[in-house]
């Protein structure tokens, strides 16, 4: 029988985007050696010796393209590295944002929680640019883990590929990223892509992209629908909840940050101290319900409820100017501004390190997003396991996590059409903005209501989406694959 790793000629189709990439990631070297005499404290520059630093996927994908009979391990065998089959999990990693987060959490579920594993895991960057200012707010834990999984080796006959990025990323991607799977589809065990979107459909290249997936996983129900009824085939879609690290989202680890201190007063009247702090975290695009949430909160509140309301927000294809955003809705919205002037409005717009976060949960009173559509909604079970109560809309990903018991879900008015951008036609949520206003009021009147909700949000998030839970959910989900190889 012939070897599985006999190196095979590829067409020279198949191999022209790979080393087009390949060309493209030696130019970015190039351009780093001839910034490093000048600018080499800059933040450009960390951010290429980033890209550099994690570039042994020349290597990697090499060895996939010409394996040899001679795997050299370079890594000390560990509980999670010693089985020949590998997971190789593509994802960006040290990118920030929702699937950079995510990707994070299933891997330190995975690497704490796996027990007697079938399979290694290593990790590839992958779907998005790399961002300095994530990857040195990482706690050092998690930046030594993440070179060594970055060192793992997998033969490719061996190999399930985790493909966790929006489908355009994948072979062949849509704009410039590593591919995934690395040498398009056919070569590795099996192929598994990870993916979500916010509204209530796929289009139909998403549709054919997840369909030359051995698997599709999806975080929710609603995904679970959406995708099958968008045309992925159903035997491929599998549901695989989000971890969330309920240890280290624990509001008995962390002393409040100071928000007034990072925080930039844009409306209303600052106080020595206000009586009930409303805490949101978004990106500043329209699915996420800012104007809703600023309607809602001005028409709601004045300055003598003693409540103000922080957005910890970062620009999302817009400037950052978000001081001026907020003024500018403000005089058109038609809101008539109260006798005492308004309810106070704080943005933050500063890099909060990821270490820090739990601190900027802990210094608020309550949660609020109420996005038109969500693929999760990550602050969302980060303030719950954090026992703050939470207001969110009530459609889309929250809906597996969100109830009556646990939080103060937000009814939908009506469901719109998506008028710009890749889901044009899609329809989404409108939440109600009267609703949305008196659920505030509500949780501000009734304090032990509203911590009574916020504990049994935490404790549903340890029995249902803590790390060991999902770990196993995963665990057993590729120990089935592997079993019917």
């Amino acid at each position: 029988m012939e070897s599985n790793n006999k190196i095979k000629i590829r067409s020279p189709s198949k191999l022209k985007p790979i080393f087009l990439w390949l060309l493209s990631s030696l130019v970015v070297a190039l351009i780093a050696i001839s910034f490093s005499s000048t600018s080499t404290k800059t933040n450009y520059f960390k951010t290429l010796l980033l890209k550099l630093t994690f570039s042994s996927h020349h290597t990697r994908l090499l060895g996939f393209l010409f394996p040899s009979q001679n795997h050299i391990q370079t890594l000390t065998p560990s509980p999670i590295s010693i089985s020949p089959y590998c997971v190789l999990w593509m994802a960006p990693f040290l990118s920030g944002g929702g699937y950079s987060s995510e990707a994070w959490s299933y891997i330190l579920s995975l690497h704490q929680h796996m027990k007697n594993p079938r399979f290694k895991l290593g990790i590839e960057q992958h779907g998005d640019l790399e961002s300095i200012e994530f990857w040195e707010g990482l706690p050092p834990h998690i930046k030594k883990l993440a070179f060594e999984l970055h060192n793992t080796e997998c033969r490719m006959n061996e190999t399930i590929v985790v493909c966790h990025s929006e489908p355009g990323a994948w072979y062949p991607p849509l704009f410039q990223t590593f591919p995934c799977p690395p040498t398009g589809y056919g070569e590795f065990m099996y192929t598994i892509g990870r993916t979500m979107f916010e509204t209530d459909r796929l289009n139909s290249e998403h549709v054919r992209r997840c369909n030359q997936m051995d698997f599709v996983w999806v975080p929710t129900e609603f995904h679970v629908s959406t995708f099958v009824k968008s045309g992925v085939e159903p035997s491929k879609v599998v549901k695989i909840v989000q971890p969330i690290d309920v240890s280290f989202f624990d509001p008995l680890k962390h002393k409040p940050f100071d928000l007034a201190s990072i925080g930039k007063l844009v409306l209303g009247r600052a106080k020595s101290r206000e009586e009930f702090v409303l805490l949101s975290v978004f990106k500043w695009e329209y699915r996420k319900g800012w104007d809703v949430l600023l309607r809602a909160y001005l028409k709601e509140f004045s300055m003598t409820d003693g409540i103000a309301l922080y957005l910890l927000t970062n620009p999302y294809h817009s400037d950052g100017d978000f001081g001026n955003k907020i003024v500018e809705f403000v005089e058109d919205c038609g809101i008539e501004k109260p006798p005492n002037t308004w309810a106070p409005i704080y943005v933050i717009d500063t890099h909060i390190a990821q270490v820090d976060l739990p601190r900027v949960y802990a210094a608020a009173d309550a949660f609020v997003l109420p996005s038109r559509g969500e693929g999760w909604g990550r602050p969302l079970v980060e303030a719950m396991a954090m026992s703050l109560p939470v207001i969110a809309t009530n459609w889309s990903g929250p809906t597996e996590y969100l109830t009556d018991e646990n939080s103060y879900p937000l009814p939908v008015d009506r469901m719109s059409e998506v008028m710009e951008g890749a889901f044009r036609g899609h329809l989404w949520a409108e939440p109600g903005v009267d609703q949305l206003g008196v659920l505030m009021r509500h949780v501000v009147s009734n304090p032990e209501e509203a911590r009574g909700k916020g504990r049994k949000a935490r404790e549903d998030m340890i029995s249902r989406f803590s790390p060991e839970i999902v770990a196993g959910i995963v665990t057993h989900h590729i120990q089935y694959i592997l079993g019917n190889k």
